[in-house]
């Protein structure tokens, strides 16, 4: 038996819709469709700051689910950044080469 395979056995692109979106990504850019098309109903556009606030979700919606490199997406990213900042670990290395204060060596 042949063992070269193509797809790895741990693909994730099994488990997206449309091999890109998670169920959030489209959950979030369907909500900023459907807020955007009350905004068109609700929103009189005789000014361009109204007309910037009823396309806003579906801009803001779509940034959010935008494939970037190496991320899923800019929301993966965002909630990689946060992570990083605000769960700072320090980890204590101890390699095979370091003295300690207990008489190693």
């Amino acid at each position: 038996m042949n063992s070269n395979y193509l797809i790895p056995a741990n693909s994730k692109k099994g488990k997206l819709i449309f091999n890109i979106f998670r169920g959030i990504d489209l959950t979030i850019f369907l909500l900023g469709i459907a807020i955007t098309v009350i905004f068109f109903i609700a929103i009189r556009s005789d000014t361009l700051v109204a007309t910037f606030i009823k396309v806003l979700p579906i801009g803001l919606g779509t940034f959010l689910v935008v494939p970037v490199a190496n991320y899923h997406n800019v929301m993966c990213f965002i909630g990689d950044a946060i992570a990083f900042f605000m769960n700072r670990r320090i980890y204590k290395w101890r390699g095979w080469c370091v003295r300690s204060e207990y008489g190693e060596e």
